[in-house]
C-alpha cells in the first residue's frame, strides 16, 4: 500500500492552506467516487441523461466550493461525497420537471442487503423529503441513513466515521428507516418509539 497517496494527509494539508493538497484528492479518490455514483445512478431508470462521470465531477466541483478543506479522512470526504451526489440527483430530478410525490409508488426499502431504491425521479424527490425531514428532527439518524444507505458504508464504517458504536449504528437504523418508511408510506407522522 506504499504505492497509495495518504489521503488523510492530504486532507490535513487542504485544512493547513497548502496550495494543491485538496486537488490530489479527487484523482486519488476517483475509483471509489466512480464507484459510489455507480450506486447512485444503478437506481435510477434506464436512459437518463446523467452519468457516472458528470456525478463524480459536479459532486466533487460542489464538496470543493461548499466545504473546501474540511474533510478529516478518506471515510469522511466519501461520506460527504455520497451525500452530495445524492444531492445533484435531486436537483436533476427537480430540473427535469418531477412532479409532487405520486400515490401508487413501488414501496422504496431501506434494507441495505436488498435496496429496492428509487426508480422514479418521483421516487427520489419523496425520499429526500422524507431524508429531509428526518434531518430536522434527528440530525443523527439522517447521518447513519446517508452513511448506510448513500455512502454504502457497513455498520462497523459507519460507526468509525460516525465516532458511534456498532450497536448504536444498528438501533439508530432501525430507527432511521422506521421514521422514513412512515413519511414514505404512512401520513400518521407518529413520533419515534423512544423519544
Amino acid at each position: 500500500m506504499s504505492g497509495e497517496p495518504d489521503i488523510t494527509g492530504l486532507l490535513a494539508g487542504a485544512r493547513r492552506g497548502e496550495p494543491d493538497a485538496f486537488d490530489a484528492v479527487l484523482p486519488a479518490l476517483y475509483a471509489d467516487l466512480r464507484n459510489a455514483a455507480r450506486r447512485h445512478l444503478s437506481r435510477w431508470r434506464p436512459g437518463e441523461t446523467l452519468d457516472t462521470t458528470a456525478l463524480v465531477h459536479e459532486a466533487y466541483l460542489r464538496l470543493v466550493d461548499s466545504h473546501g478543506s474540511a474533510y478529516a479522512d478518506r471515510k469522511h470526504f466519501l461520506a460527504v461525497a455520497a451525500t452530495a451526489m445524492r444531492h445533484i440527483l435531486v436537483d436533476y430530478a427537480r430540473e427535469r420537471g418531477a412532479a409532487k410525490r405520486g400515490r401508487g409508488q413501488a414501496a422504496l426499502s431501506l434494507d441495505v442487503l436488498q435496496v429496492a431504491a428509487p426508480e422514479t425521479r418521483d421516487d427520489i424527490l419523496a425520499l429526500d423529503e422524507a431524508l429531509t425531514t428526518l434531518g430536522k428532527e434527528h440530525p443523527r439518524l439522517a447521518r447513519v441513513v446517508e452513511c448506510r444507505f448513500f455512502a454504502g458504508y457497513s455498520v462497523e464504517e459507519t460507526a468509525e466515521v460516525m465516532d458511534l458504536s456498532p450497536r448504536t449504528v444498528k438501533r439508530e437504523w432501525q430507527k432511521a428507516r422506521a421514521f422514513l418508511y412512515r413519511q414514505l408510506h404512512d401520513t400518521s407522522g407518529a413520533p419515534l418509539a423512544g423519544d
